[in-house]
């Protein structure tokens, strides 16, 4: 009975020399998005070739914040079958999060004018599995249809603890995250869908306290500000009140350690720290946007001592 408490306290100790190893030597993912947009004749082949440049580059996984088709593109059964084998061109996992051109918009005449909840089921079925990311090595996740019986419908929301970092990725989306008040069946979705994002964040932090975590990184598609005015950052008819204002933002200053923000939706690269709480700056919230559309480039995130830092990564020549 001592030789097995004596093993199994010297395994324990051998583990967190392990941990503390690994968090110190650091590791690197890539974060992407909107992307590819256009044709298949345009769009897919400078994609593929990112693609290549990610796999030569061989980070510990990459995410993708969504919208995998533009705005003006079919919401086709084909268009995301084509999508989802792009996904399983990456060597290493690839977590996915959905973007508003892959659902929400769907209804538009140029995108096959599909209904929005069908298209969110058929995603939901095509490129989610239980326990597990896309990609060739798929990476071990926790869905929120798993572990909060509650919000059974979100397995999109997935989470990940990797060397002392916690990921997850929040179902939240551009167009107001969907909040249309002139479409019952688009205003209950928003409502239910935000209930189980709220849970969702808090659980996050509520994990990384647990696992005594160095930093937390969300991924999700939208640009929050979209609804941003000169009095407020989240005004009362922003569909991102109460998962980005009232809930991530007081949660990470109360945490108080780094947090990263990863989204998509502008297209346009960038690395601030714009968020605030009651008008006082979060200088520990960063956020990441990935460029996107017709640029055709992701960003490599090397994490170390709970720091990160950012490298563009072109396609390959």
């Amino acid at each position: 009975m001592k030789t097995t408490l004596l093993r199994a306290c010297l395994t324990g100790v051998w583990l967190l020399a392990m941990s503390v190893a690994q968090a110190q030597q650091g590791f690197s993912f890539v974060a992407l998005g909107d992307l590819p947009y256009g044709t298949p004749e345009k769009a897919f082949g400078p994609y593929r070739g990112l693609i290549e440049r990610i796999n030569q580059v061989g980070p510990d996984f990459s995410v993708h914040v969504g919208d995998f088709k533009s705005g003006s593109t079919l919401c086709s059964d084909e268009e995301f079958a084509a999508q989802r084998a792009h996904f399983q061109r990456f060597k290493g996992a690839v977590v996915y999060t959905p973007g508003d051109n892959e659902w929400t918009d769907c209804h538009r005449a140029n995108n096959g004018s599909y209904d929005p909840l069908e298209r969110l089921a058929a995603l939901r079925q095509l490129f989610y599995t239980p326990g597990r990311s896309l990609g060739q090595q798929p990476l071990a996740v926790q869905n929120q249809s798993s572990v909060m019986p509650a919000h059974a419908p979100y397995i999109e929301n997935q989470r990940w603890l990797h060397q002392g970092v916690v990921f997850a990725t929040v179902h939240i989306v551009g167009s107001n995250n969907n909040l249309e008040s002139r479409n019952l069946a688009a205003a209950q979705e928003f409502f239910a869908r935000d209930a189980a994002n709220v849970a969702w964040i808090e659980a996050t932090f509520e994990l990384a306290s647990a696992q005594k975590a160095q930093a937390v990184v969300f991924a999700f598609q939208a640009d929050v500000f979209e609804a941003k005015t000169v009095w407020e950052d989240f005004p009362g008819w922003s569909g991102f009140r109460k998962s980005i204002g009232e809930t991530l933002l007081p949660l990470a200053s109360r945490w108080g350690k780094p947090v990263l923000v990863v989204h998509g939706d502008s297209h346009q690269f960038k690395i601030d720290q714009p968020f605030q709480l009651n008008k006082q700056p979060l200088p520990h919230v960063t956020r990441l946007i990935v460029p996107g559309a017709a640029d055709v480039r992701a960003v490599k995130v090397s994490v170390k001592d709970a720091a990160f830092s950012f490298e563009l990564i072109d396609i390959a020549p």
